[in-house]
């Protein structure tokens, strides 16, 4: 029961969303609409691992906003709206007969639909989301203060070079080249070169922006007696935020959030092109992957186990790099997705099997 309480309005909302599907198109939009909030679910775990990192950072209240008005943005902005904007902006028409065209549920495969559209918009949205997640993969590979290692053979050394100055940039820099170059089609070489530059400015802006915010805050938390006391009690040793840093941190996961999203409303296509179950299982997908994101924060999942937050990063580079490859190679989702769940899963065996070698020494040392 106790679990069980993260995910009580979701279970609801789940619900009313298969009781609309069914009047909306009977049992043949339920099943569309449950494939698609698995896919969500299960594609997404990363995204809610890499976002309890940086949740866990919020005081209680932006923590309610994230599930607040943060799912709105989610839900409504990103599975509803911003394929509409997509359409709009890639096919040279207004958004009312975006709207139409989707309405109208043509074949993706068929030129001017709706669906048909929105993968021309592909290489755009692959080189964009592709390089933003690639640069949150290379912050976390390239960070030399960070103490614990999953991958050591790989991570260590990474670390060693990091030294050397603004690598996770220079990298991304040199992926994007190449990508454009060897990837894109020939017609397709500017605007993929102009979305991944696009991509990797809104992340330096965003996160740069959250981090000053958050340095700030810390610092006056800890001239703050009050705020010290009150970090110390909260038994993580981590200031939680509040003002201008909690907002810039919001606005962070937000970009990240909507990053994540790309791929999977393009890929919802492949199973349907009708917007309104789109959006039910997709959006449904998204409250539960929010849901679970408080989840591993107010249990210190991520904490209890050391790896996870690896694990989590390991699958967004892969997710980068795949989304990337996309702009040549016709990736199915399924291999997408398991690929980034395998990472996550084994990360999570790993800290299962440390946690209990641990105990086992912990046990010998006591005898």
């Amino acid at each position: 029961m106790g679990t069980f309480r993260f995910f009580r309005w979701d279970a609801l909302v789940l619900v009313l969303a298969l009781v609309v599907a069914y009047l909306y198109e009977g049992w043949t939009a339920v099943t569309l609409a449950i494939i698609l909030i698995v896919v969500e679910v299960v594609f997404s775990f990363d995204n809610a691992a890499v976002n309890a990192k940086y949740l866990a950072r919020l005081n209680p209240f932006w923590q309610r906003m994230f599930l607040t008005v943060g799912i709105l943005i989610a839900v409504f902005g990103m599975r509803l709206v911003f394929p509409f904007v997509i359409v709009s902006v890639s096919g040279h028409i207004s958004p009312g007969e975006a709207f139409t065209l989707a309405l109208e549920k043509g074949d993706p495969t068929e030129p001017g639909t709706y669906g048909y559209i929105l993968n021309e918009a592909h290489p755009t949205i692959a080189a964009f989301g592709g390089i933003f997640l690639l640069m949150l993969f290379l912050d976390f590979v390239f960070d030399a203060e960070r103490e614990v290692t999953w991958l050591s053979w790989v991570e260590r050394p990474l670390q060693k070079v990091s030294r050397l100055g603004s690598l996770p940039v220079i990298v991304a820099g040199i992926v994007l080249l190449v990508s454009a170059q060897v990837l894109a089609e020939p017609q397709d070489r500017g605007r993929v070169l102009f979305a991944g530059l696009a991509g990797l400015v809104v992340y330096l802006a965003v996160n740069g922006l959250a981090t000053v915010m958050e340095a700030k805050e810390e610092q006056r938390a800890a001239e703050a007696d009050e705020a010290a006391r009150s970090a110390a009690g909260s038994g993580t040793g981590v200031v939680q935020l509040a003002g201008r840093a909690a907002f810039s941190m919001f606005v962070f996961l937000e970009v990240l959030d909507a990053t994540f999203s790309f791929d999977g409303v393009i890929g919802a296509f492949a199973i349907t092109p009708d917007p309104l179950i789109i959006a039910l299982g997709l959006g449904v997908g998204a409250l539960f992957v929010r849901s679970m994101t408080i989840y591993l924060v107010r249990r210190g999942t991520l904490s209890e186990y050391r790896y996870l937050e690896h694990g989590a990063h390991w699958a967004i580079g892969t997710l980068a790099v795949l989304l990337l490859l996309t702009l040549r190679l016709d990736i199915p989702d399924v291999v997408i997705g398991v690929a980034g769940l395998a990472f996550i899963v084994t990360a999570w065996l790993g800290s299962a099997r440390a946690n209990h070698r641990d105990a086992r020494a912990a046990d010998r040392a006591g005898a």
